[in-house]
């Protein structure tokens, strides 16, 4: 492989690894704050409890998470060098903000409520946790703004050779950032009500000591996830509709349209042959595709053909197709978690409904399995949204292929990567060993710290 081959599988090693911990943080954040407070308002030592069990899982997740993004900012400076030239004017300011903000806040605070449990007020205690929360969701939100630019670039001039800012509200206010934060931030959500529900429902069946904690926790992670999943449905669907505005390669790709139609069927199963840009064997329902992406069963939807030669008029000769067939199976399998976390969440709601929350073997199965399907959603998710909007690392403005530093040789960047994904590899087989031992053991007592 050459050297932007193994620099493309090294930084997706990385992502992917890093944000196994990033959406469980968003939403973890939130759900323990939310506990605290209703153990501030109550006084009932249950929330008490809780707020140290989930706490405590939040922590060891919380840390792995700092560990693994340290990495990804110097792959910049070092695999990709040429792209940190290219945009560093315009991709280094939100991302120090985010350090210097948002982090800032976030790591603060934590170690404020991790050390503070008798030296705050409960008040005070409780706020802190939520400017955890809040600093947690401020540092996603600042990333984001930086991705966005590559999605779709605003608010830049081109000066020799390089994007330089020449408006940074432009950059907050993209539009590619109000479609794709709330995803990122309802996604959270649902990782987080999954992870609570599946270590809830393992202790519901055992029948420990702690029945009661698990029980109320149940419910709290249910209403939270049926809030998370729905909202990140509708928020998928009004993202997709953008995308098919200011990204329709990606969304034809995610679809295997090769030839533009109005009305467009939505395929069901394509299996297609990306060489010729053909189907071999298709299943699609007429104009559904059109329905989604304006809400209308009549529309054009440009197909992959069409675009490209679009994009060679505008661009210059090249291929500008994503690979299809990643494109549209993480598509699917995104979704497809999604309404299947869907059904599980409507399936406890009604458990709790007629309050029976005695599982049987084969429903808390599901339910402690069900955990994976965020972990699932999100990680294809990212692969789709960046992937599919090959060939281009900033939209329209500049290749994945160019941006790839010219004095890294192939040998050190094999040689990081076996590295990395070995270590990785360790420190996930350790994160998994400390999240199951303390989930394991229960709910702490109401005099035993946090930490």
């Amino acid at each position: 492989m050459d050297v932007l081959m193994l620099s493309r599988l090294q930084f997706a090693v990385t992502t992917v690894y890093h944000f196994f911990f990033v959406p469980l943080t968003l939403g973890l954040s939130i759900m323990v704050a939310i506990m605290e407070t209703m153990y501030v308002r109550t006084g009932d030592e249950r929330y008490k409890r809780m707020t140290k069990f989930w706490g405590k899982l939040f922590l060891i997740n919380f840390a792995m998470g700092v560990v693994t993004g340290i990495v990804q900012e110097f792959q910049f400076g070092m695999n990709w060098s040429e792209y940190a030239r290219f945009v560093g004017d315009v991709f280094g300011a939100p991302l120090a903000i985010e350090a210097l903000l948002a982090f800032f806040l976030e790591s603060t605070f934590l170690g404020i409520w991790i050390f503070g449990w008798k030296r705050l007020s409960k008040k005070m205690h409780a706020a802190s946790m939520w400017l955890v929360a809040i600093g947690s969701n401020l540092s996603a939100l600042w990333i984001l703004i930086a991705n966005s630019f590559m999605q779709q670039p605003v608010g830049y001039v081109l000066n020799n050779g390089r994007a330089e800012m020449a408006d940074f509200l432009a950059l907050l206010t993209n539009g590619h950032v109000w479609v794709q934060f709330p995803h990122v931030f309802f996604s959270g959500i649902c990782t987080a009500a999954f992870f609570i529900i599946g270590i809830s429902v393992w202790h519901i069946v055992r029948k420990g000591k702690d029945l009661d904690i698990f029980r109320l926790s149940f419910r709290y992670g249910v209403v939270y996830g049926l809030i998370g999943t729905v909202m990140v449905i509708l928020v998928g669907h009004n993202q997709a509709q953008y995308m098919f505005r200011i990204q329709p390669m990606k969304m034809a790709a995610a679809e295997a349209l090769w030839e533009t139609e109005d009305p467009a069927a939505m395929s069901l199963f394509t299996i297609g042959d990306e060489k010729n840009r053909e189907d071999i064997f298709a299943i699609r329902v007429p104009a559904l595709l059109s329905i989604l992406a304006y809400n209308s069963p009549a529309g054009e939807v440009r197909g992959i053909n069409d675009l490209q030669r679009d994009y060679e008029q505008r661009f210059g000769a090249g291929d500008y197709v994503p690979p299809v067939a990643i494109s549209y199976w993480t598509f699917r399998i995104m979704i497809g978690a999604g309404f299947v976390m869907l059904i599980l969440l409507i399936y406890a709601f009604y458990r709790i409904l007629k309050n029976r929350l005695d599982f049987h073997p084969g429903p808390a199965f599901f339910m402690i399995w069900g955990i994976l399907l965020p972990y699932l959603a999100n990680s294809t998710g990212w692969i789709f949204t960046e992937v599919a909007r090959q060939p281009w690392i900033v939209f329209g403005l500049f290749k994945t292929a160019d941006a790839v530093s010219p004095t890294v040789t192939s040998g050190e960047v094999a040689f990081s990567l076996i590295a990395f994904t070995l270590l990785y590899g360790a420190l996930m087989v350790a994160d998994i060993y400390l999240l199951r031992k303390y989930a394991m053991a229960g709910s702490a007592g109401p005099d035993q710290e946090a930490h």
